[in-house]
């Protein structure tokens, strides 16, 4: 099952007790866990600044996720579609992900919470665009090294029809220098051996009768050499593709079979070095992508809190680890137990859906940048769930 993150902010003055006391009961102990977030002070800013900084937050939080996420299906694809081993990667300053926000703290060194809230958010975008780009720009060169090796060893290991002739062809079979005659190699399924022992001397003109030498043969395939005249080469070639037979280009090169097996060599070589730079990377990538996440999530929770609860600041923010269906189940108890925040607006029947919609209270709190992610439902508290893939 996989696990679900909620972070909540709350009004200090709405618990009597021990906030978090009151936050545990609540949502109930077989639904989740429940886990102190700290967030810091900063600089609040203007109104209309905190508006502004809520929407630009928003966004980055789904680029964060879009990031994390891209990060993810790279280590995955770098080892193979394993599951598991790339979740062995997914560490976080060489810790869990879920030991990272358990015990999450903002970085002050890094993003000092006394600079404008604008600029930290500014850093975090860079830094997020940095993460992304220096991900995908490895993981492109790993792609087509791997891709380039791939075609060297398909031209040794593939079948006549692809592989490479170069450690095949005797080049004592092939017609070389002539003015007017040239050989050609052509892959025959085996079987249409026969067809084309056949026919080959007459699917076209000025093909030399009995001309044909068996070269090779593997499961698939016979690999026969033909002597044409140069002139009607062409349409030999043409009329063989026809007939489903595969023309092979073959030049022969003093030395070419030494160089095919350096230069295989050299590539393999270099594909293991680019892998490790990119499993690196992509250990790195996704350590910095979930900082920057939960950093521009703290920086949102805080932003929104700000909006809904007004001043004095004064809130409780917590952490909720749970499942998707456990989930659903501590939204629930919170709105049952919040809703109330947003006034007569956000009253709720037993499933949970708004029963009474004041427009012009909706329009307010828009204008007021309190709209949640694309395709939720607003909420009267600060509620923001994400999930790592």
């Amino acid at each position: 099952m996989p696990t679900q993150y909620i972070l909540v902010s709350l009004p200090l003055r709405i618990f009597d007790d021990d906030p978090f006391t009151s936050l545990g009961a609540t949502i109930g102990r077989d639904n989740g866990e429940l886990l102190p977030f700290a967030i810091p002070s900063f600089k609040i800013g203007t109104l209309d600044g905190l508006v502004q900084h809520a929407d630009d937050l928003a966004k980055l939080g789904a680029g964060c996720e879009a990031v994390v996420s891209k990060v993810s299906d790279s280590l995955k694809s770098i080892l193979d579609g394993d599951e598991e081993k790339a979740a062995e990667q997914k560490m976080v300053n060489d810790k869990p992900t879920d030991h990272y926000l358990r015990s999450f703290q903002w970085n002050k060194v890094r993003y000092r919470a006394d600079r404008p809230l604008g600029e930290l958010i500014e850093n975090l975008q860079k830094e997020l665009q940095n993460i992304d780009n220096d991900v995908k720009a490895k993981f492109v060169q790993y792609t087509n090294v791997k891709s380039n090796l791939a075609a060297l060893q398909r031209k040794q290991t593939g079948n006549l029809a692809t592989k490479s002739l170069v450690p095949i062809v005797n080049p004592s079979l092939l017609v070389q220098d002539s003015e007017y005659l040239e050989t050609h190699l052509v892959a025959v399924p085996t079987n249409a051996r026969k067809d084309f022992l056949r026919s080959y001397e007459t699917i076209a003109p000025m093909v030399v009768p009995r001309s044909s030498v068996q070269v090779a043969q593997d499961d698939e395939f016979t690999l026969f050499a033909v002597t044409t005249f140069k002139k009607t080469s062409s349409e030999f070639l043409n009329k063989c593709r026809e007939q489903k037979w595969t023309p092979r280009q073959y030049k022969y090169v003093e030395g070419g079979k030494e160089e095919e097996q350096r230069e295989l060599d050299r590539v393999a070589k270099e594909e293991k070095k680019i892998w490790g730079e990119a499993l690196r990377l992509g250990r790195t990538g996704w350590s910095e992508s979930v900082m920057v996440w939960a950093h521009a999530m703290a920086l949102r929770v805080f932003v929104e809190t700000v909006l809904r609860y007004g001043l004095p600041l004064e809130f409780v923010c917590a952490l909720i680890k749970t499942t998707p269906k456990q989930g659903k189940k501590v939204k629930t108890a919170l709105d049952s137990a919040y809703s109330y925040l947003g006034g007569n607006a956000f009253g709720r029947d037993k499933r949970g859906r708004v029963t009474k919609d004041d427009a012009s209270l909706t329009s307010e709190m828009a204008a007021a940048g309190l709209s949640t992610a694309e395709g939720s439902e607003y909420t009267p508290y600060v509620y923001y769930e994400f999930e790592f893939p």
